[in-house]
């Protein structure tokens, strides 16, 4: 998913949603009704630089939409700060939109909610049968064992961008493959005058996406096989620690970084006031903000030893936008039909080419518009070394609890106060008491 910034009342609402059984926008059984043929809502996510840049990609492809169907689409691009709380009041309130973008790591929240139309094979039927969607972009769709709560729109990993320019300068024949190296080169290039590496150190669930792979790349995970936090784990501990570290002892993140929150990291990249960038799928954004391509590389987000993969070299969370529906939609048929249209072959080679991600669709993805260099370096990591954060319910409370630990841990380190192993198991622990009873 792209960057989020959920308000800390998250986890408070999505507790509350759970709790009323989402009563109003998933009470019933089976699907919605067609009293409104004619229309839909549809709240997009931000992807772009901007929300105009948004509705600049969108609304094309919406009258084409309209022109095909005869469906006039009502749409509104939501920003991040502002979506997941208005999908909650949505699901307890029923006045929410026909059909609706949402970060893949929330769809085992949201499913729980009971608010979401259900894909199922008869649905997955309508828009060409799930066996259209690769693996990787279907095992965040909801809880395992569950017929998904959403389809695959956008997919994106993780990369590590860097510039070219103040590589060479100092002297940096390539990218780093491991966090030691990158810590090496971060000392080379501070020596230059130069920033090493940006961060969004007050994002939470940036924060998680990162200690998720950290956590992953020492063996363990945030919750246990049955679904129960397990946040004081030593090495989720030491995970924690270690990302934080790139800030409070080895210095590679600068302190300002700390209150980064609203993408001001890729901006320090874009412009060249840092080396290198840890993010998904940036061209688009970087290409917004006047930078050219052949002036950064991308290369693999570093592992502990080796090379990337399965296990504990884990490099990347599996990221990307999941496209939905609300049960109580007064557009069953045209909502099925709209999802239909976003996720065939052609829609999904012009959106995913407008946002640099890559399509979760298998014969889009094999286009050779998908074929560039950058492009291969995210579909390898999505194919080879990327997981998913948990498909639990409590996923939305995990990022705000753990989310804002680590912010707090990043204040921390900008004030000069010491995160050590203590501190920072403290801080887990009291976000594990944060989270719902089991």
């Amino acid at each position: 998913m792209r960057s989020i910034r959920a308000a800390a009342t998250g986890a408070v609402t999505l507790s509350l949603v759970l709790a009323a059984t989402a009563c109003g926008g998933g009470s019933s059984s089976g699907g919605g009704s067609n009293d409104s043929p004619k229309t839909l809502t549809y709240w997009a996510s931000n992807q772009g630089a901007s929300i105009a840049v948004d509705k600049k990609v969108l609304q094309p492809e919406l009258d084409k939409f309209q022109k095909q169907y005869g469906i006039k689409v009502k749409l509104e691009v939501v920003p991040w700060s502002d979506l997941l709380n208005r999908i909650l009041t949505a699901t307890t309130s029923g006045q929410g939109p026909d059909v609706l973008n949402i970060g893949n790591t929330w769809s085992a929240s949201l499913q729980a909610t009971g608010a979401l139309l259900p894909w199922d094979a008869k649905n997955f039927g309508k828009i060409g049968g799930k066996d259209r969607f690769v693996d990787s972009a279907l095992g965040s769709t909801g809880a395992q064992g569950k017929d998904p709560a959403a389809v695959p729109l956008y997919s994106m990993a993780y990369a590590l961008y860097y510039n070219k320019k103040i590589f060479a300068e100092a002297g940096i024949a390539k990218p780093p493959a491991t966090w030691d190296e990158l810590i090496a080169d971060g000392k080379k290039i501070q020596a230059k005058g130069k920033s090493p590496l940006g961060a969004e150190g007050a994002n939470l669930s940036e924060n998680i996406h990162h200690v998720f792979v950290f956590a992953k790349q020492h063996g363990a995970d945030f919750f246990t096989a049955d679904g129960k936090p397990d946040f004081t784990n030593p090495k989720v501990v030491d995970a924690v620690k270690q990302y934080v570290d790139l800030m409070a002892k080895d210095k590679v993140i600068p302190t300002g970084d700390a209150e980064y929150a609203q993408n001001q990291s890729v901006s320090d990249f874009a412009k060249g006031r840092q080396a290198m960038l840890l993010w998904q799928s940036a061209a688009a954004n970087l290409k917004s903000q006047g930078m050219s391509a052949d002036s950064y590389g991308i290369a693999p987000v570093p592992v502990q030893s080796g090379t990337p993969g399965t296990g504990t070299q884990v490099n990347s969370m599996v990221a990307g936008i999941n496209i939905a529906v609300f049960k109580n939609t007064h557009n069953l048929d045209g909502a099925t039909k709209f999802v239909k249209f976003m996720t065939s072959d052609a829609e999904q080679k012009i959106l995913n080419t407008a946002y640099s991600s890559i399509p979760p669709v298998k014969a889009a993805q094999a286009d050779p518009t998908f074929n560039s260099a950058s492009n291969e370096v995210l579909k390898n990591t999505l194919a080879t070394s990327a997981a998913a954060l948990p498909q639990v319910a409590s996923e939305s409370q995990f990022e705000t609890t753990v989310g804002t630990a680590v912010k707090n841990l990043f204040a921390d380190a900008a004030a000069g106060r010491a995160v050590t192993t203590g501190s920072v198991k403290a801080a887990l622990q009291k976000a594990q008491q944060q989270m719902p009873a089991a």
